[in-house]
């Protein structure tokens, strides 16, 4: 059967193994024309491929849910559900998502690209199922891997489904990396990267020391999932447990002796002490196995929750995928899928954060790397190569990621905290009451700030602003050029003996100048200066580019304006501030929300200003709202936050007189 002929999950049912084996080259294919053509994330799947044909074949979607986390392993699973059609505008505007999406599809529940997440969605779905509200529901499915495990939000969730024995299957998809290699110890001593083919579900290898080890645990994997070992275990247990004077002990003997077996074959049975049971590892690319130990799961789950340990191996059959030690080709622009994408190399802002934290840290022994699972996109794997020593990084688990940058930072090391903005959201908490609290020396690096565009709402970094704004002793920057990112974090470091620090700047080119044109420390830098206090510009960080263009455009109608590139949004420039109170208008620009933001606290210390001309504010920047995909420019421009809707905004606003 081709492809083309799949349009529901119910289409893979009559298929043979070997039919099914071809479809996943298919997809595979498929895919890597699909990614090359929009961009988006390949390498997790192309190693989900036949476990989500699996899935799609022993369970039933949407009666059954079938959770996906993270979400970007989710495209095999739009394929099978309908939507092979609008891979042709993958990511693009109006086109479909690069994650699971409740809009496209009954068959998307969740629309999770946040990591750790989806066994908390599982455990409230099994509630409400149990409760009666969604009594035709048979199985929750919850899909967890590609690093996700190694966020505490997982394991809050595993205690709880454990403890309230709730009827969840949880697919542990182990391919052993996240963007980069998984920090985690919950990982399979499988090795699959010796894979010669996508259509070989067999073709897998073992490290000769665990061929044995292998062998035995699958055996027992595979009577453990059958409900008559299972049934025949509990009346064992029973009887022992009833014989007389010694039944408590012979049944806590057997217990004893299955768990030190279990310790012995399983390593990763540590999921039984949350009590969830586990089986595995399986291989992930064997279709019959996979189906046979999820056939299996949904008769044993009645007794509570069950993890199938599934070995997978991402990036599978695409050579330049399997080929990449960084990240699988986690994810990739638009490339050639012949020769396959250029090296990932860090760019723009990302570039000079990389080049400037390595000159630092050869200066300060005492400075300390940190990333969550991200070390290429936030631009750190230079730094690794230099400090190994000194370079952290603790898997997807942000909230862990601050709280141990503070305990470092307490014991006398200048700690960089690098994450995108989007994932700073996670460590709210820690970053409040942790660190700021503490006033410890913290300097936090928020690379992908304001709007991001292709990955959608969740990954828009437009929070940050607002929220770090009102941490007590937090400094917050916004550089507008490389050059002054790169001045502003050999300043935090000094800043940051005073308390935390944050710097945040946007993804993609950034603005270039020259070594005149930097500020330093918390100074604004007045761009240019009108003769007439009429219109005074405040812009901040990305904005600043847009505004200098807005007004060589304003400039040529006849309209000049005072310029400013606000730099340090918290605390403001006194001397910026006084010098706005003195025009008939003040308009502040910012790519983070407009609502609590920086404009709104520059409105507020320029009307505070005694002998000021009142003048008119007028606060530019983005809706509190959830914005759609599409380019970054296209989604600014609709904002009115473009270089010419800002020339016809200030030019309406230059005939304005004062209060």
């Amino acid at each position: 059967m081709a492809l083309s002929d799949i349009r529901q999950p119910s289409d893979l049912a009559n298929l043979s193994f070997e039919q099914l084996a071809e479809l996943a080259g298919e997809i595979r294919e498929f895919i890597v024309e699909a990614v090359a053509k929009n961009s988006g994330h390949l390498g997790s799947n192309l190693g989900a491929v036949e476990l989500t044909l699996a899935l799609h074949r022993v369970f039933e979607s949407p009666r059954d849910a079938i959770l996906w986390d993270t979400g970007h392993q989710a495209y095999v699973h739009k394929i099978v559900t309908g939507r092979r059609g609008g891979f042709s505008n993958l990511r693009q505007a109006g086109g479909i998502s690069g994650y699971p999406s409740r809009e496209e599809s009954v068959h998307d529940f969740i629309e999770n690209s946040h990591a750790s997440t989806v066994l908390s969605y599982a455990y409230g779905l099994s509630v409400a199922r149990d409760a009666g509200q969604t009594p035709d529901r048979q199985h929750i499915v919850a899909v967890i891997g590609d690093g996700s495990l190694t966020g505490g939000m997982a394991y809050e969730a595993l205690n709880n489904l454990g403890h309230a024995k709730r009827r969840v299957i949880i697919v542990l998809n182990d391919n052993g990396r996240s963007y980069a290699p998984t920090i985690s110890n919950l990982i399979s001593p499988l090795d699959l990267t010796a894979a010669p083919s996508a259509i070989d579900p067999k073709s897998y290898r073992l490290r000769p020391q665990d061929r044995l080890t292998r062998r035995l645990s699958r055996a027992l994997t595979f009577i453990r999932l059958n409900p008559v070992y299972v049934r025949r275990q509990r009346k064992l247990e029973k009887f022992l447990y009833r014989l007389p004077v010694v039944g408590p002990q012979a049944e806590r003997g057997l217990e004893a002796f299955k768990a030190g077996i279990r310790e012995f074959l399983q390593p990763t049975a540590f999921f039984e002490a949350l009590g969830v049971r586990y089986v595995g590892p399986i291989n992930g690319h064997n279709q019959e196995e996979l189906e046979q130990a999820f056939a299996a799961a949904k008769l044993n789950v009645e007794e509570g929750p069950l993890v199938v340990h599934v070995i997978t191996q991402k990036g599978r059959g695409y050579a330049p995928a399997e080929d990449d030690d960084e990240k699988n080709l986690h994810d990739a622009p638009i490339f050639d899928p012949i020769t396959g994408p250029p090296k990932s190399l860090p760019t723009g802002y990302t570039q000079a954060f990389a080049d400037t934290i390595i000159k630092i840290a050869e200066q300060d022994s005492r400075v300390v790397a940190i990333t969550a699972a991200m070390p290429g996109p936030t631009g750190l794997l230079p730094f690794q190569s230099h400090f190994p020593d000194r370079f952290i990084d603790v898997g997807i688990a942000e909230q862990h990621a601050v709280t141990a940058a503070a305990g470092m930072a307490m014991g006398g090391l200048r700690p960089v905290v690098a994450l995108y903005s989007t994932f700073l959201n996670r460590a709210w908490d820690q970053i409040v009451y942790d660190v700021a609290l503490h006033r410890l020396p913290v300097v936090f690096c928020l690379d992908r700030a304001g709007i991001t565009g292709d990955d959608g709402p969740s990954h828009n970094g437009i929070f940050d602003m607002a929220l770090l704004s009102k941490v007590p002793g937090m400094r917050l920057l916004a550089p507008s050029s490389a050059q002054d990112l790169s001045k502003m974090l050999e300043d935090a470091i000094a800043l940051a003996e005073t308390g935390p620090v944050a710097i945040r700047y946007p993804k993609g080119i950034a603005r270039v100048v020259g070594e005149h044109e930097v500020g330093s420390g918390l100074n604004a830098r007045k761009l240019r200066a009108s003769a007439v206090p009429n219109v005074c510009v405040l812009a901040v960080g990305k904005m600043v580019s847009a505004a200098e263009k807005a007004a060589e455009l304003l400039s040529e109608r006849g309209i000049e304006i005072t310029l400013w590139d606000v730099r340090s949004c918290v605390p403001a420039d006194e001397m910026m501030i006084s010098d706005a109170s003195k025009h008939c208008v003040v308009v502040t620009i910012e790519d983070g929300i407009r609502d609590g933001g920086i404009g709104m606290m520059l409105a507020d210390a320029v009307t505070n200003i005694q002998g000021s001309v009142n003048p008119r504010i007028e606060v530019l920047g983005l809706p509190t709202k959830f914005m759609t995909q599409a380019k970054p420019a296209v989604i600014l421009k609709q904002l009115g936050l473009d270089a010419d809707s800002l020339v016809e905004t200030i030019a309406e606003l230059a005939t304005v007189k004062p209060k």
